[in-house]
Parts: C-alpha cells; sequence; structure tokens
C-alpha cells in the first residue's frame, strides 16, 4: 500500500547540474531543485556562491518517495555520483561551493547518513578517507531558474557534454533496475 508520503534530501557533491542529472532519473524521486545551502548570506546569487566568499554549496533538493526508494539507497547512489574523499573538489570544479555534503532534515537522516559512511569508510572502497560534510539543513535557497534542469535544457553545451553526460551514462548502465520507465 503506498501512503503517497514524500521526504526531502539535500546533498551537495560538486556540480549541481550533474547531480540534478543523475537523481531526475532514478525510480522514487518526484523532483529535484538545484540551489544553494550551507552559507551565510541570505538569498545568495550563483556568481556570489561561484566566488567562494558565501560559504554555501551547490547542492540539490530531492523530494522522494521513501515507500518507493528508500533514504540509504538514495544515499548510496549520491556516494557513487561524486568523489567524496576530495576536499571542496569535484573534478575540474574546485571551491568549498563544491564540497560533499549530507544536510540532515532529521535526526533519522542522520542517523542513516552516519551509519553509511562509517560503512563505506570499513569496506575501503576508496583510497582515501571520506570528507563528506553532515549538518542540519539550516535554508536552502532555489537557484536562478536557468539553472533547473539544466541538463535536460542544454545536452549540446560543452560541459553537458564532456561532464554531465558521461556522468549520466555511468549511472544508467551500473543502476538500470533503479531508473523510471520511460
Amino acid at each position: 500500500m503506498t501512503t503517497n508520503r514524500t521526504e526531502l534530501a539535500t546533498l551537495a557533491g560538486g556540480c549541481f547540474w550533474c547531480l540534478e542529472a543523475v537523481f531526475q532519473d532514478l525510480k522514487g524521486v518526484q523532483r529535484v531543485v538545484s540551489g544553494y545551502t550551507g552559507g551565510t548570506v541570505p538569498d545568495p546569487s550563483y556568481e556570489a556562491v561561484c566566488s567562494g566568499r558565501t560559504g554555501h554549496a551547490e547542492a540539490v533538493q530531492v523530494t522522494f518517495d521513501p515507500d518507493e526508494l528508500a533514504y540509504r539507497d538514495l544515499l548510496a547512489v549520491f556516494f557513487g555520483i561524486h568523489d567524496p574523499t576530495t576536499p571542496n573538489r569535484q573534478g575540474p570544479d574546485v571551491g568549498t561551493q563544491y564540497r560533499s555534503a549530507i544536510f540532515f532534515h532529521s535526526p533519522e537522516q542522520e542517523r542513516v547518513a552516519r551509519e553509511l559512511i562509517a560503512e563505506l569508510e570499513r569496506q575501503g572502497i576508496w583510497d582515501a578517507p571520506l570528507v563528506t560534510e553532515g549538518s542540519p539543513l539550516q535554508v536552502f535557497y532555489p537557484a536562478e531558474a536557468y539553472h533547473q534542469d539544466y541538463f535536460r535544457r542544454n545536452p549540446g553545451q560543452g560541459y553537458c557534454r564532456a561532464v554531465i553526460a558521461p556522468k549520466v551514462a555511468e549511472f544508467r548502465k551500473e543502476h538500470l533496475a533503479r531508473l523510471k520507465a520511460t
């Protein structure tokens, strides 16, 4: 029996365009919004966040159905689509705005995230320790409209072709059973 219940997850792992493009394809995800969180400046602009002076991370806020997609499984995908071992960097993107972080919406989310991080560390999947930060969500600011649904609207753009498309293709190949029906 479906309860039509939804939860939110707020995650930062580099460029929000990359995270958004992958999570949009994931079964159980109803909505993905790109934005900014974890900083000190109210309602920051993209330019301000990119300067590295606001303290915000580029992040996505994912609305999902926990009866279809468990929070732990959502986090497992998150850890598989970015490098959680590089502080303030994802590929060519460098700065605090590209840090790996989980922003908790509840004590239960915090518990699940910390347990998964400890389990991943024990498994030794990466050659370096995980640097993913964890903190309660304070406020999430949606990014400007032109950032929303970016990859779908701009597949021919250089960054989309060179960085996002290969990441999405790899995710689809590895997680075929988790994809939404097209």
